[in-house]
């Protein structure tokens, strides 16, 4: 099926058109978030977020019998918000380093969850069923309920971004200065790890506990090798996160026994792929090729400045030079028949016999401008 077969398919299911546009806030809002904690290093938060909200999911549905979205999202969010905010406490109250006290925090609440998981699986009553779908997702369960409750909280998320955009980018970069301004750094701080709590708490439905976290890193992973605005890397992530929710919806309703959840994140991963190769600014295919343009150039001026030596030791400008030569001096750099030929079509050397070579007029006065510009190079 191709691009306007999807789009049509888009358009004409209900159900794939609902769990397509969860996907793309879903997409948007842990983009523009996750962009604030790539940059401050704390791309795992939102795995020990993820996490550490399970056991609130079970809690809010053993407290109040009820299978709402919002019910249990607001557990989750509870549970979230109290492990982050233990995991902070422990680094600042402790000698305990960030990633050991994330990874405790992070096995303590996921296991807890999984034991009230179990329990609740054993109780007699029908309405428990279907709360292990919080662990890997179920997107192809949205409703329309799902999806307004997504936009309701996106849309505060994203507000609350805007309102502090200046603070939480003065507090992300410098918070030693920020501090210093008289900004309250610390509740700032609280501030934004809420917001992406928030942000994380209404994908677990559609992504899961487990995969979760690759919503929040992939889109600005992938947004920040090609930008070094922030501006511009909060947008571009929150258009690759909507891309990769669209798509993946599209390619698990393309077949199947596909789950949409852990499409999204490959489709998340395929976007962070495409640009670690080809982004220009850092991707790796571009860097390849420029590092052999340079490494030609740096050969063919080498080659340029051997001739300006061997030309020194002769009082005819035009005394040809063996190849060999050439061939041996520039052991290590190698390259000497390419750059004959480049330096030929540049008119800064010419052939003077069969294997010989020396510089032009011109030829010679480039060298020397080079010559001297080696010299002064410190």
């Amino acid at each position: 099926m191709g691009i306007p077969g999807f789009v049509q398919t888009l358009f004409a299911d209900y159900t794939l058109r609902q769990v397509a546009l969860g996907a793309a806030m879903l997409g948007i809002v842990n983009g523009v978030l996750g962009s604030f904690a790539v940059l401050r290093k704390q791309s795992l938060l939102g795995d020990g977020i993820s996490h550490a909200a399970l056991p609130g999911i079970a809690l809010a549905f053993l407290l109040t019998g009820s299978k709402s979205s919002l019910t249990l999202l607001l557990g989750a969010a509870a549970a979230g918000w109290v492990g982050t905010l233990l995991i902070m406490s422990i680094v600042n109250h402790t000698r305990v380093k960030y990633d050991s006290a994330l990874g405790l925090v992070l096995s303590v609440f996921f296991g807890f969850g999984l034991v009230l998981l179990t329990y609740i699986q054993k109780l007699p009553v029908a309405t428990q069923a279907g709360l292990d779908k919080f662990l890997f997702g179920q997107a192809a369960t949205l409703l329309r309920k799902d999806v307004a409750t997504i936009a309701v909280l996106g849309g505060i998320v994203v507000a609350f971004l805007l309102v502090f955009w200046k603070e939480f980018k003065l507090v992300s970069f410098d918070p030693d200065f920020a501090f210093s301004l008289g900004y309250p750094v610390r509740a700032l701080d609280v501030l934004l790890t809420t917001l992406l709590v928030i942000a994380i708490v209404i994908g677990l439905q559609t992504v899961g506990v487990v995969l979760m976290s690759a919503m929040v890193v992939a889109p600005a992973a992938a947004a920040r090798q090609w930008t070094d605005r922030l501006g511009v890397m909060v947008a571009v992530s929150g258009i690759f996160g909507a891309l990769a929710g669209v798509g993946g919806a599209l390619v698990s309703s393309s077949a199947s026994r596909i789950p949409t959840g852990p499409t999204i994140v490959l489709c998340a991963s395929a976007v962070v792929l495409f640009s670690l190769l080809l982004a220009p600014n850092r991707g790796l295919a571009w860097g390849y090729f420029r590092e052999q343009i340079n490494r030609r150039q740096l050969q063919t001026e080498a080659v340029l400045g051997d001739l300006y030596i061997l030309a020194r030791q002769h009082r005819e400008a035009g005394h040809g030079h063996p190849v060999e030569v050439l061939r041996t001096m520039a052991h290590g750099h190698g390259g000497v028949d390419r750059s004959l030929k480049v330096l030929q079509e540049r008119g800064l050397v010419e052939e003077t016999g069969p294997g010989e070579w020396a510089l032009t007029p011109p030829g010679m006065e480039e060298a020397g401008r080079l010559s001297r510009q080696w010299r002064e190079t410190p």
